[in-house]
């Protein structure tokens, strides 16, 4: 399974990058760094209970050169270019990706992209440790994503709910909105019962890398309407982000389909229901 296979290599780069660095320098710079700014807010804040009819969806549009399933997304890779092209385009947040081995990410792509760009940013990786959380706020990030899936079931690792829940509360210590992701009734079950803000619907079983939209159209239903929910993958086109709009998601998580093209504010402005730019029907 691949999800099991990145978990144990981070499991080994976390041991790695605390014997390289000290956790207390990490912390130590996590308060040195710039106030966090308000991820969910910037997605609308959390929902009032009134349902999301008529709320625009808001796009986190994703930085990202590479996946395990696709190889090399983006050869010209630019990280700060692309996270300004981003902003051009309507972008309420970003998302970059700083998983090295299997996506071809960085934490320096995140630090560069804060000063270079105003919108908050969300660290896309596998945080399983505190370490990587302190390591999220020390690079400038203002949430970061945890995936359910990491903390239960056959790919835990001995990690627990429990866990999730501590990260979850170190992060908000920290001042970080947390983007809660799951995949089955089951993740989403727990991720509720956390009381999680902002739920995230992987419409990719990180398993497999299977990939529907009728996975957010199977669990919207579940989600509270207190909370505020994102769908994630398989979102190439204007009537996908209808569609997974009209299930219940207040915002989506868009990178490949946005990293493919030559223009990506335009793309962006084309995905968000603008007659300017395109992007092909690859779902």
């Amino acid at each position: 399974m691949i999800l099991a296979e990145i978990l144990a290599a981070k499991e080994a780069e976390v041991a790695a990058a605390r014997r390289a660095r000290p956790l207390a320098d990490v912390i130590a710079a996590a308060r040195a760094a710039p106030p966090p700014r308000g991820f969910l807010r910037a997605l609308g804040g959390p929902p009032s209970g009134a349902g999301a009819g008529g709320t625009e969806v808001r796009v986190i549009a994703e930085v990202k050169k590479a996946s395990p399933s696709k190889g090399v997304i983006r050869p010209d890779f630019d990280p700060v270019a692309i996270a300004r092209a981003y902003a051009e385009g309507g972008a309420a947040c970003l998302s970059v990706l700083t998983d090295e081995r299997y996506f071809q990410g960085s934490l320096a792509y995140l630090a560069a992209i804060r000063k270079a760009v105003a919108l908050p940013l969300l660290r896309k990786d596998f945080i399983i440790d505190e370490y990587q959380v302190h390591e999220a706020r020390a690079a400038g990030a203002d949430a970061i994503l945890l995936i359910v899936a990491a903390f239960c079931g056959d790919c835990a690792g001995g990690r627990t709910p429990e866990d999730l829940n501590r990260l979850a509360a170190l992060a908000r210590e920290l001042g970080m909105d947390v983007l809660t992701e799951v995949h089955t009734a089951d993740e989403l079950a727990l991720a509720v019962a956390s009381g999680a803000p902002l739920i995230g619907i992987n419409n990719r079983d990180l398993r497999t890398f299977h990939t529907t939209l009728e996975v957010t159209e199977r669990l919207a239903p579940l989600v509270p309407l207190d909370r505020l929910l994102v769908s994630e993958s398989g979102i190439w086109t204007h009537d996908d982000l209808r569609r997974v709009a009209a299930a219940g998601a207040r915002a989506v998580l868009v990178g490949e389909s946005l990293m493919r093209q030559p223009d990506v504010a335009a793309a962006l402005r084309a995905l968000r229901g603008s007659p300017e730019g395109s992007v092909p029907d690859n779902s």
